[in-house]
């Protein structure tokens, strides 16, 4: 491992424990900034109404930290907009923000979207398919933002338990995204869950970030603040376990293969011969292909936008 990164771990990793909340309030008194949290969704009605009503009471009522819970609907066909709603969320569906461009699908168009629907100076974003959630996610990657100007982009860690086995979750982290930020970028190895959906950042690193549109979203992120801002501004901060809805094998390829994309696209800004990935499945006379396209799209960095700019002058 670099130096460096051996540096950053040492002074750049720590646990929720560190910032106790009563430390992170006063510094949010002090400084005055609001703290928005969003939660993409698509037909997460099982999980996302306990992960609201567990902030709103640990971190709205009891404790004045967050300022807004904000759950964004990329078109649910379950009742997600309206657990969401009746647990206290504001709901919003992905379309209804910034109409004029078609909504494409993906984590990260969710993710673009939510900073118009939003208007914290410090964005957390919380995967809405959490079950046994704590708030001390939230806590944890809020904390160092309000309390340390010099950082910019918080990232929780945890174990991923998959079927009884602590540490199996990260699959995808493992097989494909860790190596290639091992290779390429080697300042970002330290990071324990380099995809993990649980993050914070300023909005005014947020507004200047491109999007990948899909699931490359965390990797490209990580990558794009790292060379606007510096490995010093970037931090992770240990909440414990992570238990969460596991993807199928094939699922996980299409991850990966979105996640590759995005890395090629930040290395070389180059074109896939072949944006597609192929998979098989067994069907009445053997293994039948099925192709998918790969994620090729990323939107602008919000800040480039008429209505995000309209919206801030006004």
């Amino acid at each position: 491992m670099l130096e460096e990164t051996e540096r950053w771990l040492a002074t750049h990793s720590w646990s929720v424990a560190d910032r106790p909340l009563h430390r992170v309030l006063a510094a949010k008194q002090r400084s005055g900034q609001r703290v928005s949290v969003v939660l993409p969704a698509l037909n997460e009605e099982a999980t996302v109404g306990e992960i609201v009503s567990v902030l709103r009471h640990d971190l709205v009522f009891q404790a004045p930290l967050v300022d807004e819970i904000v759950v964004v609907d990329s078109g649910s066909t379950d009742r997600t907009a309206e657990v969401a709603a009746a647990a206290g969320a504001r709901v919003v569906h992905r379309d209804e923000i910034l109409p004029r461009l078609p909504a494409m699908p993906g984590k990260g168009e969710v993710l673009w979207r939510s900073l118009l629907a939003t208007s914290g100076d410090i964005v957390a974003f919380v995967d809405a398919d959490l079950r046994e959630f704590s708030s001390d996610f939230v806590l944890g990657i809020v904390g160092p933002l309000l309390t340390d100007p010099g950082i910019d982009l918080v990232k929780a860690m945890y174990d991923r338990p998959l079927g009884g086995a602590a540490g199996q979750g990260g699959r995808v982290t493992e097989l494909m995204a860790r190596p290639l930020l091992n290779m390429h970028w080697p300042q970002l190895a330290g990071f324990v869950q380099p995809l993990g959906g649980e993050y914070a950042a300023r909005r005014s690193l947020l507004e200047r970030l491109p999007f990948p549109v899909g699931y490359g979203v965390e990797l490209g992120m990580l990558v794009d603040s790292l060379h606007l801002v510096g490995l010093d501004a970037l931090a992770q901060v240990d909440v414990g376990v992570r238990k969460h809805r596991h993807q199928d094998g094939q699922a996980l390829g299409r991850m990966a293969a979105a996640i590759y994309r995005t890395a090629q696209l930040r290395l070389a800004r180059g074109h896939l011969v072949r944006p597609t990935l192929t998979q098989f499945e067994r069907g009445v006379s053997g293994f039948e292909p099925r192709t998918h396209s790969v994620d090729t799209e990323e939107r602008p960095p919000m800040a480039e936008i008429a209505e995000y700019a309209a919206r801030r002058v006004a």
